[in-house]
């Protein structure tokens, strides 16, 4: 599976949702003594293993960067029948998790549905959100973009090989704008498991596709929630992203927070954050103050 990735240490904790507890699970790399603490929090179908490359860097440099796999993705356990699969959940986990590590302070990297989640808490009072970077999302998300994903998204995909997963896994991702075939395979390996029959499935429940189900799709609108932020915020768009558009972005940088925006070029949702060029951007942002 993935190689050379620097050592970090694989946490848990207890969580409880409608009908019962469940762990998740999270990457803590860096020193408890550091300055500051980066959550990076994923998208909808990924982990917290696509940060592996980014808290390398971050860490280096001396940071400490707490990387959750939420519910139902990944190394966290599934959600009983009971509860779903929906952003105050997260919250209440990603705030379990910050206690158990005794931080009332963060910076925050939220790629798509990690942003969501990110602007969700920074509207609350007391928010421990310090400064706040929104990876290809903003208070708009279009119908178009989320039927799409919703798509995909429910569907049980099994492989009889490694091979044929991975080439799912460049269809499906392929706005993230990998070049190499060393990057695809790695985010294929983080993005897959075997399951009890040496099937390929992805590493996700497919019930995160329930709310995309049997509604009518809309715009998700949250200007007004936007409209409420004052953390520090910088957004990162990708230049061919169905998701967060351009007319959107740039509205983000003359209200609320008045975010600085940076266009990622050739790629569309969302910037995957692995290769040099945008691990510097996310470099430049934390050590800008």
């Amino acid at each position: 599976m993935v190689t050379n990735v620097p050592d970090f240490a694989e946490k848990s904790v207890r969580c409880a949702h409608v009908g019962g507890f469940h762990d998740m699970v999270y990457s803590d790399w860096g020193s408890q003594k550091a300055p500051s603490t980066i959550v990076c929090v994923h998208g909808l179908t990924r982990n917290g293993r696509d940060f592996d490359r980014l808290a390398a860097a971050l860490t280096e440099a001396g940071y400490r960067v707490l990387a959750p796999d939420i519910v139902g993705r990944g190394r966290s356990d599934r959600l009983g029948p009971f509860a779903n699969y929906e952003i105050p959940q997260y919250i209440n986990d990603i705030t379990t998790m910050l206690a158990a590590e005794g931080l009332r302070s963060v910076d925050w990297v939220g790629t798509s549905m990690g942003g969501l989640i990110g602007m969700s808490i920074a509207v609350m009072a007391g928010h421990p959100i310090k400064r706040l970077l929104l990876n290809d999302v903003g208070p708009v998300v279009p119908k178009e973009a989320l039927q799409r994903i919703g798509d995909y998204v429910g569907i049980p995909w099994k492989f009889d090989s490694f091979d044929l997963a991975l080439n799912h896994v460049r269809q499906a991702y392929a706005p993230f704008g990998l070049k190499t075939e060393e990057d695809w395979r790695y985010l294929a390996e983080l993005s897959l498991k075997q399951d009890a029959e040496g099937k390929w499935v992805m590493a996700y429940d497919t019930r995160i596709a329930d709310a995309f189900k049997d509604t009518e799709i809309t715009d998700i609108d949250l200007w007004p929630f936007w409209q409420q932020i004052s953390t520090p915020t910088l957004v990162l768009r990708g230049a061919e992203s169905d998701l967060l558009t351009r007319e959107t972005a740039e509205k983000m940088t003359r209200t609320g927070p008045m975010a600085k925006l940076i266009e990622v070029p050739d790629c569309g949702h969302a910037p995957a954050l692995m290769d040099a060029s945008q691990i510097g951007l996310v470099l430049d942002w934390v050590q800008s103050s």
